[in-house]
């Protein structure tokens, strides 16, 4: 079982890292709130992690706190919710605005998060009720540079159809929210707030 990478970060692609540690390059797929708070390439990083293992892949998932993923593996025993839709749920939303929401059986602003509609909203709201009292709330946010190979817009793109968003979705999102000059984590806050508010 790997619980913690410390190494340097070679690569930032939206959700997806490249961490080398010690000589060996570890693939790593974080959620946007942990990718918010990653450090410029070439530096330092600290990831807690969580390894899954399938008879197809092997997936090595990162995130920024314990919250993080003890929240990750809270919801992967939601039936219904994968690895993939649990990514989105913390790429949507703060641990806090989700415990809120869980709190308030607010099932609309669950189904806004790409992968849930309304009954596994609903079956999330009453399985992560009792859940909530026993983890603590947190987020970590940061500067997130726009790679010199491609675009602002381009990255963003990637990084929410990575999560789930379908491209026309995603070009919808960007046009109304998105602005020259910023930055593709003001792109991506930018569409996921949109959604959510």
């Amino acid at each position: 079982m790997i619980g913690r990478l410390n190494g340097t970060l070679l690569e930032k692609n939206p959700p997806a890292l490249l961490v080398s540690v010690q000589g060996v390059g570890y693939e790593v797929d974080v959620p946007m709130s942990t990718f918010y708070g990653l450090p410029d390439v070439g530096q330092a990083v600290e990831l807690h992690t969580h390894f899954v293992v399938r008879e197809d892949a092997q997936l090595l998932f990162g995130f920024g706190s314990k919250l993080e993923r003890s929240l990750f593996r809270a919801l992967l025993k939601v039936n219904g919710v994968g690895a993939k839709v649990a990514l989105s749920i913390l790429s949507g939303m703060t641990a806090d605005e989700f415990f809120s929401c869980i709190a308030q059986k607010d099932v609309v602003a669950l189904t806004r998060v790409p992968g849930i509609g309304k009954k596994t909203a609903e079956r999330l709201v009453v399985e992560m009720q009792d859940k909530v009292d026993t983890l603590a709330g947190g987020s970590v946010q940061a500067g997130l540079p726009v790679d010199n190979n491609t675009s602002a817009r381009s990255q963003a793109s990637d990084a929410l159809m990575a999560l789930g968003y379908k491209p026309a979705e995603v070009k919808r999102l960007l046009d109304r929210t998105a602005a020259d000059g910023q930055s593709v984590e003001e792109m991506i806050r930018g569409a996921l707030r949109s959604v959510s508010g």
